[in-house]
């Protein structure tokens, strides 16, 4: 016997298992399945509810029946009211039960002769009005073809029969930015920029460990501030108070009085380098975020430690503060955004949609609604929960920093020196610079690092790798029919990712 077996090699005995498998379940495989009426009619009914239940209550049409003429060229019929009205076009015929679609003609002509009070009521439970059936369908004489797509593919038609699809608004109109000044004086890369309040001097931080303070009308240096030992990478000027704080990657979150401009207080806890930080607009209170993963929440008077907010997996690139809750937003290498509680110190949403690092966070001065820039997109978000809005693809590069004014102009600026305008409302890209890096600089130094619109939001001041500060200004004389909205209506293809 254990001979026999030997004789059949292992690929026969598979097969014939195989064999006796197919014939043990699939032996009548040749057999039509047999058609159950009564399925076959629920499956017709939903079928039916599912795809035509927005038109159903719409006049009859009923085919080789006494047509009646419409000034358009088109022909009409519709049953009589004691008829049977599953017997029509757009249900089961008597014969066959099988499903017949109503012709393209017969359509139109159905909502051309729609009598005015049979309108009235049925306005309310279409998918578009009948004014709106009438305004697409036309007469004869009619250019263009019918909206809602009669469904062009495949001869099948279905209930987006009234449907408009949704297309892009128009834009709105900006006058292009053109560059206005550079300002010369760091030795190392301009990393932060801050506007005072009242809008006469700006700050800015660089890795040639200064800070220097800049007037915002001629360019000229006013003051440097030496006392990080590396380079500084976020300024926050206060509102409240003649403070600036200053954070870098030595570790340090400095408080200066800009009376005496000298440091009076240090803010000591974070482990590693300290990337960014804001000020709560109307509370005493400083947060900063940094490599070790953190945001910390300081009083700015007695320097405690109030929070310290965990929960990011990486590095914490962008810390944005805001009046309304949530309070605190973090960007972080994580790729993940976090939205905080502030009195709990805890996170009360985490937005997980990017897929690269988030570096830069920005709030829309008017709307309650906030921008995030990743390497992969910038996305709109919605507040209080971080509902996503839009996606703003096109800048393909490392978004460093983001800047948007009360006009709805969006500024990106990327790690290849590119600078993108973008429409705030629909997300349209009005404006791409690539301004000439400063002569006797590598062309690789071509970074933007950081951006900002000063207070009257005529000026956007940009912090860049070859050492230089550049301010742009809108172009007074540019008017909307010598620079015009390259735009084309589309439908608009938002990723909800």
């Amino acid at each position: 016997l254990l001979q026999d077996v030997q004789k059949h090699s292992v690929h026969t005995l598979v097969f014939r298992s195989l064999k006796r498998t197919h014939d043990m379940f699939v032996s009548d495989h040749a057999k039509s399945i047999s058609l159950d009426d009564e399925s076959h009619k629920i499956k017709m009914d939903v079928k039916l509810k599912t795809e035509y239940g927005a038109v159903l209550h719409m006049p009859v049409l009923k085919e080789g029946k006494d047509r009646v003429s419409h000034p358009g060229g088109l022909q009409q019929s519709y049953s009589q009211p004691g008829e049977d009205e599953t017997n029509t076009a757009l249900a089961l015929t008597a014969d066959t039960k099988l499903h017949r679609n109503p012709s393209e003609g017969g359509i139109h002509s159905m909502a051309l002769a729609l009598p005015p009070s049979q309108a009235r009521q049925d306005v309310s439970r279409t998918a578009a009005s009948v004014g709106d059936i009438h305004h697409h369908a036309g007469g004869a004489g009619r250019s263009h073809p019918p909206s809602s797509s009669l469904m062009e593919g495949g001869g099948t038609r279905n209930s987006s029969l009234m449907r408009k699809a949704p297309t892009m608004p128009k834009p709105q109109w900006h006058p292009p930015w053109k560059l206005f000044r550079v300002i010369s004086g760091h030795l190392g890369w301009v990393r932060s920029i801050a506007v005072e309040p009242g809008n006469q001097w700006f700050v800015t931080g660089s890795a040639d460990r200064t800070i220097k303070i800049w007037d915002l009308a001629s360019g000229k240096l006013k003051l440097s501030l030496t006392g990080h030992i590396s380079t500084v990478r976020g300024v926050a000027v206060s509102t409240r108070s003649p403070y600036l704080f200053s954070c870098g990657e030595d570790k340090q979150v400095k408080c200066w009085d800009l009376e005496y401009n000298k440091v009076i207080r240090h803010y000591h806890g974070h482990l590693s380098a300290v990337y960014d930080l804001d000020l709560h607009p109307t509370i005493d209170v400083l947060v900063t975020c940094s490599r070790d993963a953190t945001a910390r929440v300081w009083d700015i008077r007695t320097k405690a430690n109030v929070h310290t907010l965990t929960g990011h997996t990486n590095t914490v690139a962008t810390v944005r503060c805001q009046a309304a809750e949530p309070q605190i937003i973090t960007g972080s290498h994580d790729s993940t955004i976090r939205l905080w509680d502030l009195i709990a110190g805890k996170t009360r949403a985490t937005l997980t949609n990017h897929k690269k690092s988030v570096r830069t966070v920005v709030l829309h001065p008017r709307q309650y609604t906030f921008a995030s820039g990743s390497a992969d997109n910038i996305k709109q978000w919605m507040f209080p929960d971080g509902n996503f809005i839009q996606n703003l693809s096109g800048h393909n590069a490392i978004i460093n920093t983001l800047a948007v004014n009360s006009d709805g102009v969006l500024v990106s600026g990327a790690d290849n020196g590119t600078i993108h305008m973008w429409d705030w409302r629909t997300g349209y890209n009005f404006q791409r610079i690539h301004a000439a890096v400063q002569p006797g600089s590598l062309d690789s130094e071509s970074g933007i690092f950081a951006c900002m619109f000063d207070n009257s939001e005529s000026r956007l001041i940009t912090a860049e790798a070859d050492k230089t500060i550049k301010v742009y200004k809108e172009d007074d004389t540019a008017t909307e029919e010598s620079h015009p909205v390259n735009w084309k209506p589309e439908i608009l293809k938002r990723k909800r990712f």
